[in-house]
């Protein structure tokens, strides 16, 4: 295949000239994490690196040379691991999932878990990624930079880049950990230049002559070579040499030009015709050229060492140089657009007859053959869809909009993309558009299938009209998805085992002010979904509405709604949903004075988990542990999560991260560093400010009066509760102040006190009286024997007790059979019982039962 090539060290010249200097230079790159190889183009950045890999002995070599088709999340990760297991065949077994299309959306799990996979090899590693200036995704810097922080001592990074590198490392340069080798590490010095031109050349020049062009080029590897080709020829060297002027670019274009016109005809037309070629064969370019001699010629421009590159040990694949490519190309494209566009349409012919689906849409696009990517594109949607999304954008955003007018999943995908890149307006106008199109597709296409477009549409337009707080009209589209597809939309089938990235899911509590809005569009689309077996994406629905009722502190409503939702099958697909439902229901065991019961599920939980986000998801059990423990008035065990959670109050902040720092806060207010605590509270507050969200603005200022209080001033302290107080009445909120328990009383206490007398309050007694008679009543939750079970629990022991089986109590109840199954579960753990017999003596032993 013809990705092999990119990991092929390239081969070097026999006869190239030592260059010690540089090869020490590159030897300290070993003792640092990064070793950065920065120059324009010519001046030797792969000549050195292939040159000093061949000296390095034992240490494992892993090559990647980049093109603009690795340019993408999937690609490129390929093409890391892939070379990593030419010398280590087992490397990256256990980590496909990096190259899933959620570890682009959040990443530092997938290369946390790359980087204890590099922990495995035992020998040293150099890595090399040349040519990186062909990666401008964002993503991609942002996870090497992430990789640099945490690289094992024996792995060494070196990149190739002809511009400056993207990627994030202040840090690792303050640190000394980078080895940078720029334009004046990579010029030829005097002496190499004498050797060269000596050794290498058959030229005999004067140290003078060679002495000028040094001054001419500046030491510029690829100008010293240039000119001994020119030179060759020349009748009178010292003239020759006196018309190297001007600045590099004009020097090349100067040398080769004097190059090419020395060519013969049929040497310049192979030239031009493979120019458009980023790597190449003898088939391939006698598929572009129609020339039977393409292996001669190729060998014969090896010979004459007109910069072209070996690829592989058989010499069967080669490059042109940068150089010479942009130059023959800009010749090609400038004197005949027609036969430019022939050429490629040659190539991507080639390539699909190849199987190389990538290059061959490539270069129809470059022909403006539209129909033929197109063609390719449908064949290859499914899989590409997962694994080469940034890809595939790329190719439809370069096609014209009338090419695919008439292939709706190619503008679903578009508009899939730009949902998840937050480009909502423009997505929300590609959709209106679309609309319009797809209507008139109806007498064109079977009515199921078109009955499908449709639907997948007004999916979008449901998800869409969601994330933007707008009910009515989420309802409004939900309810045409019911109308075209009343089994749901393919989209929502997709089961996802990552944890990562779906947190716009619960929002409506963080964005909308109008909860009494939320409760009725949640409610009618639970019972409209509730119903349907195999149906997961109501479990967005259950998530929101269960805090939600958490929120109002209607727990026994919500311990309904999750009991459903928990006994759902269906919702396992999505561990993002089932460890949230889990993490509302531990909540809730809590709230419910059932704090061992809660502790007990968050662990079983935890050992529960099949997700390649383990890591992550991990942490966040153990910092609700860890709140649980402060609730339970056990500051030490949250000391002691603290310590060991991998967070700093002087950390950069992330909203993914917002649930744990928050944790992080109230642990430090508790352990004597209150002052640590509200700096990263008020970094906190300034992060989600931005983004507007109600529910957490109204976490962090409670946070932040309870932290006040703490470090002794009361005053800022009533301050940020009023603050919190005026945000959390109109929608209602109740928990938000509750779960800070006995230091809540006193807060509310006062703040009535300085109400009455005769400060003019600005949230109304009646709120604050319910806040504080439910604070009572949590303070009174301590179940006892007969209290262990929920009215629910002992509804459905009492019909085991009557005999009844599962489907028969379920049919009595109306609940699901699978949320029996639920109920049964926690049954037998509240009552340490193994089976139904066990459970009804222990019941009847505790008083339970009659």
């Amino acid at each position: 295949m013809l990705v092999k090539t990119k990991l092929h060290i390239p081969n070097i010249r026999s006869s190239l000239v030592s260059r010690p200097r540089l090869m020490r230079k590159l030897n300290e790159g070993m003792k640092a994490k990064l070793t950065l190889v920065s120059a324009q183009a010519g001046y030797g950045k792969t000549t050195a690196l292939s040159e000093w890999v061949k000296q390095q002995g034992s240490a494992l070599v892993a090559w990647v040379s980049l093109d603009k088709l690795d340019n993408d999340w999937s690609q490129f990760w390929r093409c890391v691991m892939a070379s990593i297991q030419e010398s280590v065949p087992e490397f990256g077994n256990v980590i496909a999932f990096l190259l899933d299309k959620e570890s682009e959306v959040f990443f530092e799990t997938a290369v946390s878990a790359f980087s204890n996979e590099l922990l495995h090899i035992s020998d040293e590693l150099i890595l090399v990624l040349d040519d990186y200036q062909f990666i401008d995704l964002p993503v991609i810097h942002r996870s090497l930079g992430y990789l640099l922080e945490q690289l094992p001592p024996h792995v060494h990074l070196y990149i190739a880049s002809r511009t400056d590198l993207a990627i994030p490392t202040a840090r690792l340069l303050a640190r000394g950990e980078i080895n940078l080798i720029q334009m004046q590490d990579l010029r030829f010095e005097l002496d190499e230049g004498i050797i060269f031109f000596k050794d290498t050349t058959d030229l005999s020049l004067t140290n003078d002559q060679v002495a000028e062009l040094f001054r001419q080029t500046e030491g510029w590897v690829s100008g010293l070579q240039l000119a001994a080709i020119t030179l060759k020829r020349s009748d009178n060297i010292a003239e020759s040499i006196s018309q190297f002027n001007g600045h590099q670019r004009h020097i090349s274009d100067y040398l080769l030009e004097e190059v090419y016109r020395h060519q013969t005809e049929p040497m310049r037309r192979f030239l031009l015709e493979t120019s458009v070629l980023s790597r190449m064969n003898a088939s391939l370019c006698q598929a572009v050229t129609g020339e039977t001699n393409s292996q001669d010629q190729l060998e014969r421009l090896e010979h004459l060492n007109l910069f072209i590159v070996p690829l592989d040990e058989r010499r069967n694949w080669y490059r042109y140089h940068h150089l010479l490519s942009d130059f023959l190309q800009q010749i090609v494209a400038g004197e005949d657009p027609d036969h430019w566009k022939i050429i490629h349409i040659r190539a991507a012919n080639w390539f699909e007859d190849q199987g190389m689906d990538e290059e061959a849409v490539e270069h129809y696009i470059k022909g403006k053959q539209a129909e033929d990517a197109i063609r390719i594109i449908e064949r290859i949607f499914p899989d590409y869809l997962q694994l080469k999304s940034t890809m595939m954008m790329r190719w439809i955003v370069a096609l014209p909009e009338s090419s695919y007018r008439d292939k709706p999943m190619l503008e679903m995908f578009y508009i899939t993309k730009l949902v998840g890149d937050g480009e909502w307006d423009t997505a929300i106008q590609r959709i209106e558009q679309a609309e319009i199109r797809f209507e008139a597709l109806r007498n064109t296409m079977p009515e199921p299938a078109w009955k499908q477009v449709m639907g997948n549409l007004y999916y979008f337009c449901g998800i869409l009209s969601y994330l933007q707080q707008n009910l009515p009209r989420t309802s409004h589209y939900f309810e045409l998805v019911e109308s075209y597809l009343p089994e749901g939309s393919s989209f929502q089938y997709q089961a996802s085992k990552r944890y990562q990235g779906y947190d716009h899911f619960t929002d409506l509590l963080s964005l909308n002010n109008d909860l009494v809005e939320v409760e009725q569009f949640l409610l009618k689309w639970i019972r409209s979904w509730g119903s349907k077996k195999n149906y997961p994406f109501v479990g967005y629905q259950y998530v929101t509405y269960c805090a939600l009722l958490y929120e109002w502190n209607r727990l026994e409503e919500a311990e309904v709604y999750l009991a459903q939702a928990l006994g759902r099958e269906d919702l396992r697909s999505n561990i993002w949903l089932w460890i949230q439902l889990n993490l509302e229901f531990s909540r809730l065991q809590q709230a419910l004075g059932q704090e061992n019961g809660a502790n007990e599920w968050l662990i079983q939980l935890k050992s529960n988990i099949d997700s390649p986000d383990y890591e992550w998801i991990v942490r966040r059990i153990e910092a609700e542990q860890a709140l649980l423990s402060l609730r339970r008035d056990l500051p030490r065990e949250a000391l002691d999560w603290s310590a060991t959670c991998g967070l700093s109050p002087a950390d950069d902040v992330y909203l993914h991260r917002l649930a744990e720092y928050l944790v992080l806060a109230k642990v430090l207010t508790v352990s004597g560093r209150p002052e640590e605590a509200l700096h990263l509270l008020e970094r906190l507050y300034r992060l989600i400010d931005k983004e507007n969200r109600l529910w957490d603005r109204i976490q962090i200022r409670v946070a932040q009066s309870v932290a006040y209080r703490i470090s002794g001033r009361g005053e800022v302290s009533l301050e940020k509760l009023e603050t919190a107080l005026k945000l959390a009445e109109p929608a209602g909120y109740i928990r938000s102040f509750v779960d800070e328990g006995r230091i809540m009383v006193a807060m509310l206490s006062e703040y009535t006190k300085s109400s009455q007398e005769g400060r003019v309050p600005s949230v109304s007694p009646e709120y604050v009286g319910r806040i504080l008679e439910a604070l009572r009543d949590s303070s009174n939750i301590r179940p006892s024997k007969n209290q262990i079970l929920t009215e629910q629990e002992t509804k459905v022991l009492s019909l085991i007790a009557d005999g009844m089986l599962n489907k028969e109590i379920a049919d009595r109840l109306q609940i699901s059979n699978e949320t029996v199954k639920f109920h049964l579960k926690n049954v037998y753990r509240k009552l340490d019982a193994h089976n139904r017999i066990q459970a009804l003596q222990q019941a009847k032993q505790s008083g339970i039962l009659s």
